[in-house]
């Protein structure tokens, strides 16, 4: 039975009257008209399924089933940033179609960027008909974790009644059109818009000021993107119940309406949705298309979840067809992490050289500097150093930057800590003496099941330890036996262990070591620290996972991390 405050809240929207007025907002106003090689599906009410439809001189057309495979539904797919693709069909009944067929004899291998980056026959050049338009229907999430809906309450003392106020339209006063361009072009030259209204309440918007809900307007028009148009109502509906389902095939909608009119806790709960998102696709178009995103909508947590991901998983990164994408500046935020995981600092060299190198001109001299002058030149084996004259691609264009850098690797290698500490020019919190996350030499990868129990690695990179090395003593506890049987009180599990086998601080030098867990073989999911040597794995119902991982089906990395004290 409706309680008395909300009835006295029914009344107020009942006797609310319609005013005059109207307002407009573009929402992904950006995304409304649909760009030369655009990919669509149409004729169902799942985005992630639907006719597929190319976008060629200003006019929307099919695809002809010749020639048609997995892999060319893997393409669209992932063009419409899904993971990939489910099944595709032929002669599905998806609605009238009149437009022309515009593919023909497709032939894809599976990881063109773009549709039209295949093989095909020619624009408009098919014999085919329309009852051999082909169909697909696009992965929306991860196999092993399916498309399951997240349910984002924030109901505190609200009732449901207003959900109910929002289905009736009960008394509502004020009018949202939400316009969306479908790309086909009418008679007279103009675009033709899909429409939907919905009625609302002023006084449930006014909470909002971004709809301008005031009393002399009386309805609003907003630019929804195609692809987002299903999920507009449920955002309105949100608004009244604080209750929505979200899908990861619709989290970036939501997100992008509630950081529109400023629905700010619908943005944080979304955004953290997005880390679970990022480990999806391998090839990374995803994750750079959401750097992307991040930077347009300001959101500071995703843009920083984005950059993590990449710092984590970079080996990957420097070999996925979206390598050749990633802006100067973003590869210049990832270098200025300590966090990146690489084999050594002279993979990141040759990484930057080879992207350089591989644009040609379309870097400036500028921006090629300020990435060289990024990576951490004393932390380069000295053997590599010697070589860098001869070997390297881009010496010659910059030779004093090499020069220099050189010079001060060659003096942190080659000096002792106290000579270095009389070099005003040293300072060892500067970040080029300070080691990444290395796992050539540095490293060791496990099971919770291994058999290893020690290793060893180089005391410090520097060439005047050189031979010298660390132990370290590793455990996995699964169970309360595993601890108690090695003298252990586990707070919770699993428990890591990494301690070293024998006092090294005479060496002046301290541990900073951090464990990695890989998710399936297949992306770093979680990098943390020890505390006293131990440390406790986050499961993925805690909230300390980074990303979330299938079954927790880790394998462990422990890698050791030297640093020079100073005291």
């Amino acid at each position: 039975m409706p309680t008395r405050r909300n009835m006295c809240l029914l009344w107020l929207l009942l006797l609310l009257h319609v005013c005059e007025g109207a307002f407009r907002v573009d929402l992904f106003k950006s995304t409304a008209q649909p760009r030369e090689g655009d990919v669509r599906l149409v004729g169902s009410k799942s985005p992630a399924v639907g006719r597929v439809e190319v976008y060629h001189d200003s006019k929307w057309g099919t695809v002809c089933d010749d020639g048609w495979d997995m892999a060319e539904a893997q393409v669209v797919c992932r063009q419409l940033h899904f993971p990939g693709a489910k099944s595709f069909d032929i002669g599905q009944d998806y609605g009238q179609v009149t437009g022309p067929i515009w593919l023909d004899d497709i032939q894809c291998n599976g990881n063109e960027k773009h549709l039209f980056n295949c093989g095909f026959k020619g624009w408009g050049v098919t014999d085919c008909t329309h009852k051999e338009d082909v169909g697909v229907t696009c992965e929306t999430e991860d196999t092993s974790l399916g498309d399951r809906r997240h349910l984002l309450d924030h109901t505190f003392s609200l009732s449901d009644d207003l959900g109910k106020t929002f289905d009736d339209q009960r008394g509502c006063n004020f009018l949202i059109v939400a316009k969306s361009a479908s790309g086909n072009k009418m008679q007279n030259g103009t675009l033709e818009m899909l429409e939907t209204q919905i009625c609302a309440h002023k006084i449930m918007l006014s909470q909002f000021p971004l709809f301008n809900a005031t009393e002399d307007i009386s309805s609003i028009t907003v630019d929804v993107s195609l692809s987002c148009r299903p999920y507009f109502s449920s955002f309105i509906r949100y608004l009244y119940t604080r209750k929505i389902n979200v899908t990861l095939s619709s989290v970036q909608c939501i997100h992008w309406m509630a950081s529109k009119f400023g629905v700010k806790q619908l943005v944080e709960d979304t955004t953290r949705l997005f880390t679970q998102v990022l480990p999806e696709d391998p090839l990374f178009h995803t994750q750079l298309s959401l750097y992307k995103y991040a930077e347009e909508t300001g959101d500071l947590v995703l843009r920083e979840n984005c950059i993590q991901y990449l710092a984590w998983n970079f080996v990957n990164l420097t070999t996925s067809p979206a390598w050749a994408d990633i802006s100067a500046e973003l590869f210049g935020l990832i270098l200025s992490r300590s966090d990146v995981v690489v084999p050594d600092e002279f993979f990141l060299l040759q990484s930057v050289e080879s992207w350089i190198t591989e644009r040609g001109n379309a870097t400036s001299l500028k921006s090629q500097v300020d990435l060289l002058n990024r990576i951490r030149f004393p932390m380069i084996a000295v053997e590599k150093l010697y070589a860098l004259e001869v070997n390297s691609s881009l010496y010659s264009t910059h030779q004093k930057l090499y020069h220099d850098n050189m010079l001060k690797a060659f003096q942190f290698n080659v000096l002792l800590l106290s000579n270095l500490l009389s070099n005003p020019k040293f300072d060892n919190a500067e970040e080029d003496y300070q080691p990444r996350l290395y796992t050539d030499s540095w490293s060791i990868a496990v099971t919770p099941n291994h058999q290893i129990r020690t290793f060893s690695t180089p005391i410090h990179n520097s060439l005047i330890f050189q031979g010298k090395k660390a132990g370290w003593g590793l455990g996995i506890f699964t169970s309360q036996y595993q601890c108690s049987n090695q003298g252990l009180r586990c707070k919770s599990l699993p428990m890591v262990r990494l301690r070293p086998q024998s006092d090294y601080s005479r060496y002046k030098v301290i541990f900073h070591n951090r464990l990695l867990l890989m998710c399936q073989g297949k992306y770093i999911c979680e990098v943390q620290g020890f505390k006293d040597d131990v440390g406790y794995i986050s499961e993925n119902s805690t909230v300390g996972l980074s990303y979330p991982c299938p079954d927790n089906n880790y394998t462990y990395r422990f890698v050791v991390r030297p640093e020079y004290i100073l005291a």
